[in-house]
């Protein structure tokens, strides 16, 4: 049978955290003795940035190949423009194609390194759950920074994809969202818009590449420890995400949240609606439609292609809009980000030339004025916030809005379920606070044998905070709080 399960959040523990967690964030008394009253916590507002009109007006941020071909070209002279001493520090995700593979760097103040994702992301654990793709933690950022000879306070990193294309995007916003996440400022920070297979003839010409990149040093001495601010609030914790999401599945306005589901439809839906060509890097498919093949009542249960790193269940958490991260970008362009005026256009609930625009989860478009609220704090998620990367820089980088990723993402969400895994034990005991699956409108795994174990560390853990305290712990030197222990929690807000 085709269900919608909307199930109500039950149990003492899960009430009481319910009701605490609304009351969480802010409060506390200053540490005036340790390195902690030396750095500034910034706000999602505070971390965001507005770009110009026309990117080619812009220092940081999202730049074009015009700017890069100018600052790699005469560097002392562009660096002292935008008041930097150190060196360009070009972070390519992949190789580009023939003839365009690497930014050409000059081996003296210009240096061009291939970076890929993974040097980016890291299995951690929240105290609740271990999540297989997060910001790595202070160590490993340390550890680039020695890899690439950085110097986050007075060098300029541009995040580059090489070839163009949705996962080379995707990548390069992971190291804008970890480097700024550990306190890089905006202006040593940028993201070259576009593959080389367009930048080439557009801004750079054939003698602005080259085949090879180059090696990486690993004689960096800077640290995070050295950026004092704290910029964590960039990351939208499991808890964080559970003290926004409402009650029911509807598209709350005036509570100062947006959250957005960066994924296709057919995921959002969980198979109940799709979105013609979501799976392709086309905006001229169209129409948003019931699956046929998939959700017609010959096929009721034939949903679980919609599945992930075979999770317990598929769809989103209540009060959650839907509109896909390929909507973003321009293939025509080498992937590059659409213009700032296409972007605030669907923000705000309008549509594409193809009518494409943000849906609810009555699958229907929400409509102009309808989707971001101005004032509202966007959480931005997909699978494991790959895709939503690019859901993230066009609000954060170019719309200028607050935004925060929840990196735990539905690898995480969907995880957190009352439901059998295939080793025949439940995922959460039905008591546990962590339960997700009572937030959220779901389709469940047509079978247990589909759904793989994880590692639960604490179902009843006094905080899923553990990432951020610890990364927070790292600059300061003090130990971290939060993030384990047993028994429902009397303060879900931790410690």
């Amino acid at each position: 049978m085709n269900m919608r399960i909307n199930r109500s959040w039950i149990g003492v523990a899960a009430l009481a955290l319910a009701l605490g967690l609304h009351g969480c964030g802010g409060g506390g008394g200053e540490n005036t003795t340790t390195a902690a009253s030396q750095i500034v916590v910034n706000t999602p507002a505070a971390i965001a940035q507005m770009s110009a009109d026309d990117y080619a007006d812009n220092v940081n941020g999202v730049i074009t190949g015009a700017t890069l071909q100018r600052w790699k070209d005469d560097w002392p002279t562009e660096r002292a423009k935008l008041g930097l001493t150190g060196k360009l520090v070009i972070l390519q995700v992949a190789a580009g194609p023939a003839g365009a593979e690497y930014v050409k760097p000059n081996g003296t103040n210009v240096f061009t390194y291939l970076s890929p994702s993974s040097d980016w992301t890291q299995v951690r654990n929240n105290g609740v759950i271990e999540t297989i793709q997060m910001v790595p933690d202070g160590a490993t950022m340390d550890a680039r920074l020695k890899k690439f000879n950085i110097d986050p306070r007075n060098d300029m990193i541009v995040a580059a994809m090489g070839t163009g294309n949705t996962g080379n995007a995707m990548s390069q916003g992971r190291i804008w969202y970890a480097l700024r996440y550990w306190g890089v400022d905006r202006k040593n920070l940028a993201i070259l818009n576009g593959g080389n297979q367009w930048l080439n003839g557009n801004g750079m010409v054939p003698g602005d590449f080259q085949a090879t990149a180059s090696t990486a040093p690993d004689t960096g001495t800077a640290s995070v420890k050295s950026l004092l601010v704290d910029n964590t609030q960039l990351q939208a914790t499991l808890q964080d995400l559970m003290a926004v999401v409402p009650g029911n599945d509807s598209n709350a306005k005036g509570d100062g949240v947006f959250i957005w589901d960066a994924r296709s439809l057919s995921q959002y839906s969980a198979g109940e609606m799709v979105e013609n060509g979501e799976d392709t890097n086309s905006d001229t498919a169209g129409v948003q439609a019931c699956a046929t093949a998939f959700c017609a009542p010959a096929n009721p249960n034939n949903y679980m292609w919609t599945f992930q790193n075979a999770g317990s269940r598929q769809g989103h958490p209540f009060g959650t809009l839907q509109l896909q991260y390929t909507h973003m970008l321009d293939s025509t362009k080498g992937f590059s980000y659409r213009s700032k005026a296409e972007l605030a256009a669907l923000l705000a609930g309008g549509t594409n030339a193809a009518g494409i625009g943000f849906v609810g989860s009555d699958y229907q478009l929400v409509g102009a004025g309808n989707a971001y609220q101005e004032g509202d704090t966007i959480y931005a998620y997909c699978e494991t916030t790959f895709r939503a990367m690019i859901t993230g820089v066009a609000s954060a980088v170019i719309l200028g809005k607050p935004t925060r990723f929840y990196d735990g993402a539905m690898v995480e969400w969907n995880s957190l379920s009352h439901m059998l895994d295939k080793n025949g034990g439940y995922i959460l005991p039905s008591d546990s606070p962590w339960r997700s699956d009572v937030r959220s409108f779901f389709r469940p795994a047509t079978s247990a044998t589909l759904v793989n174990p994880r590692t639960i560390t604490s179902a009843y853990a006094s905080s899923a905070n553990a990432i951020v305290n610890a990364d927070k712990a790292y600059k300061t030197g003090e130990a971290a709080s939060g993030g384990g222990g047993g028994g429902a929690p009397s303060n879900p807000c931790g410690g």
